[in-house]
């Protein structure tokens, strides 16, 4: 990634790659994802999604390496970043997980601690890992049950797999089931913060606003 790249904020980088994907991409694919999405926004799934306000589900998940990570144990030493996204195989989740660890400094020092969570299995989630040079737990939530309790799972339609990764041998599941978008700021208190959650996949949290939520506490 290039420090051009790399200034830009998330949204322009997410942009940017939107762009390059559907003038690389044939026609007919692109408007078949973009229809799909928008029947993804319009069934309003987003929005029954965990809210500012919920209480968050607790949860214990293996990392890259299988260690054991807690939510309430990691709220016990301060507030909690928890975001999902889809894999390490997935172009726009590699630039939000990467625009996340350029500013793990400035959630460091608010006290704070950030987790990312993926279905796919341990030795997927290593991937990025050692890709991005993450250095936060890269969780992993085979099957979705911990994606669930916060209510951002849904079902890939059939006519975009044969344009998607293999789900099932990233996964170790063959449900096609994804993760919506979705970040929450969890205080110590395990009360959500700041939600924010998205139907379109090329929608997601900016890092600016993750800190401006860890100051206003």
């Amino acid at each position: 990634m290039n420090d051009q790249f790399s200034r830009l904020t998330l949204r322009e980088q997410l942009d940017q790659r939107k762009q390059q994907g559907s003038a690389k991409a044939p026609t007919e694919v692109v408007a078949l994802r973009q229809v799909e999405t928008e029947k993804l926004i319009a069934s309003g799934i987003a929005e029954q999604s965990l809210h500012q306000g919920d209480l968050a589900p607790d949860f214990t998940l293996p990392d890259a390496e299988g260690k054991l990570v807690t939510l309430s144990a990691l709220l016990r030493e301060g507030p909690v970043v928890v975001t999902f996204y889809r894999g390490s195989w997935y172009p726009y989740c590699n630039l939000q997980l990467r625009a996340y660890q350029a500013v793990l400094p400035d959630i460091i020092r608010a006290g704070a601690t950030l987790v990312a969570i993926s279905p796919q299995t341990p030795e997927a989630a290593a991937e990025i890992v050692d890709k991005a040079n993450l250095e936060f737990p890269v969780l992993s939530d085979i099957g979705n049950p911990v994606a669930r309790t916060y209510r951002l799972v849904f079902v890939l339609p059939e006519a975009l797999r044969p344009y998607t990764a293999n789900l099932p041998q990233y996964n170790a599941d063959d449900s096609w089931e994804l993760p919506m978008p979705g970040t929450f700021v969890v205080g110590q208190d395990g009360i959500i913060h700041l939600a924010f959650v998205h139907a379109d996949y090329t929608k997601r949290l900016e890092p600016s606003d993750i800190l401006a939520a860890l100051h206003q506490g």
